[in-house]
């Protein structure tokens, strides 16, 4: 049973007892090329069962082998074996475990040390809450964890999505590409990297013009790393009552240690801009105070994703709070290329002339390259052909240099 729960805490899998190497699901195993079956622990010819087998005075059915060091086991309870106390704490850790609730996990293991402790098992008590204590410091670090959608207040505030992008959808220069694989390389080796007393990188700010991939920078990582993307809702965050969106603040930085994933702030200049500019109000000067608390003590496993098109107006207290920072630009004419190729698959025309279109479409976002793609194929669809042309596609993108044109045209009145 000891062993059972060490296996447990560590691995949450119910089927193996590790120093016994023995399974749950048998009870006999042929031994000289006959079957035995023993029913008395002093019958086994292995070394003796754990302590916390010995003070349940559990029976046992164990076939033993030549190997001495193994067997395959089967706990049967009799009456008298088990006290209701423990019967309904196994129940539990096992419903627990079933359910994918770690607190409940953990909380009736503990139950279990305390209830050794009480029968004089010292030694087995503190062993057991030595392993809990470990495993909760390892918890999450490199396994996703079982997520529900967001209920409560917490629908209000987070959009949950379970992206399936991953890095090859993303164009960037070399230099970022570099910048990604390291945060995705330490967060799936975190647990080696926490076990030596350093922290993976997880807290990032991502700078750059709208539509250069950060908010598809945000999806990759949730996609590469298995765990769900909580996208912060600010119409949600922001209220015009004095303490209430710090107040939720706080529930989103809460609901980081209970679910592991990556948590996206948008538009953050919208609550990290500078103390004391013109436009500065109270309530946004106490909102951007209690992130800055809130980041700098917050030790879970998830990621937050801090994200800006106004790298200019951020408070410069902020920086040093996150561990890496993101710069993003619009797209080269080779990485241009690159997207659209991408974008447009098999529908291109084998004749496309990439390095032209790449040229014409200098300017544009990855955003609006993407969408310029997406035209030209609903185009020849529509039209029921099987294959973009580079008319077509310069066509597409014109029209989006003449939208773009046109917006830098309204703003510079």
């Amino acid at each position: 049973m000891y062993d059972a729960l060490s296996s447990m805490v560590h691995s949450r899998q119910l089927i193996w007892v590790s120093s016994l190497g023995a399974r749950l699901d048998r009870t006999c195993h042929r031994v000289d090329q006959s079957t035995r079956c023993l029913t008395d622990v002093s019958d086994i010819s292995m070394p003796q069962p754990p302590a916390l087998i010995r003070s349940l005075s559990v029976r046992h059915q164990i076939l033993t082998s030549e190997a001495r060091d193994w067997a395959y086991l089967r706990i049967i309870p009799s009456k008298g074996d088990f006290t209701l106390a423990s019967i309904e704490q196994l129940k539990a850790l096992l419903k627990s475990h079933s359910e994918g609730d770690d607190e409940r996990f953990y909380s009736v293991a503990m139950q279990l040390a305390a209830h050794e402790a009480k029968l004089g098992h010292g030694i087995v008590a503190e062993e057991l809450r030595a392993l809990i204590d470990s495993a909760k410091r390892r918890r999450g670090a490199a396994e996703p964890v079982p997520i529900g959608r967001p209920r409560g207040e917490l629908a209000n505030l987070l959009t949950v999505s379970w992206p399936k992008s991953r890095l090859g959808d993303l164009v960037t220069d070399d230099g970022l590409q570099e910048q990604l694989q390291r945060i995705i390389r330490e967060q799936r080796h975190a647990a080696r990297i926490l076990e030596n007393g350093l922290t993976p990188r997880r807290k990032l700010l991502l700078m750059g013009p709208p539509g250069t991939g950060k908010t598809l920078t945000a999806s990759v990582l949730a996609g590469e790393l298995g765990i769900p993307l909580f996208a912060v809702r600010l119409d949600g965050l922001i209220t015009k009552f004095m303490g209430e969106t710090a107040a939720k603040l706080r529930q989103i930085f809460d609901a980081t240690g209970q679910t592991r994933g990556v948590y996206f702030f948008d538009e953050f200049d919208a609550i990290g801009s500078q103390r004391g500019m013109a436009n500065d109000v109270g309530e946004i000067r106490r909102v951007l105070n209690s992130f800055l608390q809130m980041i700098e003590l917050d030790r879970s496993h998830s990621l937050i994703v801090a994200a800006t098109n106004h790298p200019e107006i951020l408070d410069h207290a902020l920086f040093r709070r996150f561990d890496d920072v993101l710069h993003y630009a619009l797209p080269e004419p080779s990485q241009i290329a690159v997207l659209l190729k991408i974008r447009l698959g098999k529908m291109s025309d084998k004749r496309v002339a990439w390095r032209r279109l790449a040229e014409l479409a200098k300017g544009l976002s990855h955003a609006e390259i993407t969408r310029a793609a997406e035209e030209s194929m609903k185009y020849a669809l529509i039209h029921e052909q099987t294959r973009v042309s580079e008319d077509e596609i310069r066509q597409t993108l014109n029209d989006r240099l003449k939208v773009i044109g046109r917006v830098d045209s309204a703003r510079s009145r």
